[in-house]
């Protein structure tokens, strides 16, 4: 599976690019750094001219992340003018003026010059000098031109593979003309005029009912505010669907809080009550609408099942053994931990005698099946959550 970036199933960039060569690398983890950032930007050619703890290094391959085709193909010298003889164009980094009359260039100038180079067969290098103090004069002295960072001039030191990267980078996006991997697809058409007007005149209709353009003289001002804010993000056809969609959602919210299936406290618990009493009564007649109400209790719990729950699950005492459930069904309780064989009830204010006859009657069924019942209310729970917890703690401790 492809990790972050990098997909090996994907063909790889195939550019002539310039040869890398390092001067007297010290570490191997920065010569693998090295090679991952050449992979990045479709460099291949790698030169080492004596490595400090020679080649090859399992210190370069752990820090390659993959690169391995480049490490496998590296080429060792023993001096730097061997390493460079057969490049016709040749750069070096670095970081500090060397006082020698050659033309001196940012990467983004140099990286052009190396794509023209190479489009014509030209070999063309890059060379980096050592993580401690650089490239020597008479190496720089090889270089047709100078290549330095716009860094700033008090913490002007990079790291080789930092070095590495940021030529690399300016190198790949010339010789690709900047294309980026992949963009955004559009999948929607922008939206049309008469779209945006009809989306607007909407919600202006539901801001003047409940009356937020106010006051009357600053009503055109703040149409015109709005208005630019919507167009101002070329809003596509999609967009305004899901806008118009959202103001509805909003305008209809005054119909009822149950109109988009969120119950406050004291509706949870009247529509628990409810569907308690009609499981203990009968079968539902048209064998859907209690199921599609114990849905909506599942989304609704009551403040005492809310807080109970979160108790439960962020408590090292219980966190991971209970499970919550839908208390619709002759032997379903509020809360069960079927590897403790521990259930806990809520018995809320004001149940009816159907509702208590069919609790005690799945108290002696879970008994029965060696499960502990612990029932508790909800004033307790609300009164005093420590002391309910206390109490489930004593009883799992038996």
């Amino acid at each position: 599976m492809a990790g972050s970036g990098t997909d090996k199933s994907k063909p790889a960039t195939d550019l002539a690019g310039p040869v890398v060569i390092l001067v007297e690398p010290q570490l191997g983890e920065n010569i693998g750094m090295c090679a991952r950032a050449m992979g990045n930007f479709g460099l291949k050619r790698l030169r080492l001219v004596k490595p400090r703890d020679g080649w090859p290094n399992i210190a370069a391959t752990r820090a390659s992340a993959g690169a391995d085709h480049i490490l496998n193909a590296v080429e060792l010298f023993d001096s730097v003018e061997a390493a460079v003889a057969d490049c016709a164009l040749l750069f070096a980094t670095t970081a500090r003026a060397h006082d020698q009359a050659k033309p001196v260039r940012a990467p983004e100038a140099a990286a052009q010059e190396i794509v023209a180079a190479t489009a014509s067969g030209v070999t063309a290098g890059i060379l980096f000098g050592r993580e401690r103090h650089g490239l020597e004069n008479h190496e720089v002295a090889l270089a047709n031109r100078i290549v330095t960072f716009p860094v700033n001039p008090a913490f002007a030191s990079l790291n080789l593979a930092q070095a590495v990267l940021l030529m690399g980078y300016e190198w790949f996006k010339h010789a690709t003309g900047g294309a980026l991997p992949f963009d955004m697809p559009e999948r929607s058409e922008p939206a049309s005029q008469h779209q945006m007007q009809a989306f607007f005149d909407n919600l202006v209709a539901e801001l003047d009912r409940v009356e937020f353009l106010r006051p009357p003289e600053k009503r055109d001002t703040m149409l015109v505010n709005l208005r630019n804010i919507f167009t101002r993000m070329d809003p596509t056809k999609q967009d305004i669907h899901t806008l118009h969609g959202a103001i509805m959602a909003i305008a209809e919210g005054r119909k009822g809080p149950a109109k988009g299936g969120v119950l406050d406290g004291e509706q949870a618990t009247r529509l628990r009550a409810l569907l308690a009493e009609r499981a203990a009564g009968a079968a539902d007649p048209d064998g859907g609408s209690l199921r599609g109400l114990a849905r909506l209790l599942r989304r609704n719990p009551t403040d005492a099942e809310r807080l109970l729950w979160e108790k439960l699950r962020s408590d090292r005492r219980f966190a991971g053994n209970f499970k919550r459930q839908t208390p619709v069904g002759r032997h379903i309780p509020d809360f069960v931990s079927f590897t403790r064989r521990l259930v806990i009830e809520l018995i809320h204010p004001d149940e009816g005698d159907a509702v208590a006859a069919d609790r005690a009657a799945r108290k002696t069924w879970l008994e029965e099946r060696d499960y502990r019942v612990v029932w508790v209310t909800a004033d307790e729970v609300n009164a005093d959550i420590g002391a309910v917890l206390g109490r489930i703690e004593a009883v799992l401790a038996g």
